[in-house]
């Protein structure tokens, strides 16, 4: 594994865990893809720091845990701006 990609798998799972960001803002923040943040911290994270990729691994299970109430919320904030846009005209 080149050593720049070990540097960004390290600096990708610190910035989980200080900000317990998603994958996806955790992808926007680094200018790489969502399959890029998982293979770092889920493949590659394990083979350089065991410690550090568990401690990222709770964090993702728990967004794992949560999405369906994230979809959820961001649907129902579409709609209600939906709404308020209908009524202004």
């Amino acid at each position: 594994m080149q050593n720049y990609i070990r540097k960004r798998a390290v600096k990708v799972a610190q910035h989980i865990l200080n900000t317990s960001d998603t994958v996806r803002k955790t992808a926007e923040v680094f200018g790489i893809s969502k399959s890029t943040v998982h293979k770092d911290v889920a493949e590659r994270l394990p083979r350089i720091d065991e410690k550090l990729a568990q401690e990222v691994k709770v964090i993702l299970e728990k967004h794992k845990a949560e999405r369906h109430i994230r979809g959820g919320e961001a649907t129902r904030q579409k709609y209600a701006a939906l709404s308020s846009d209908r009524m202004d005209n």
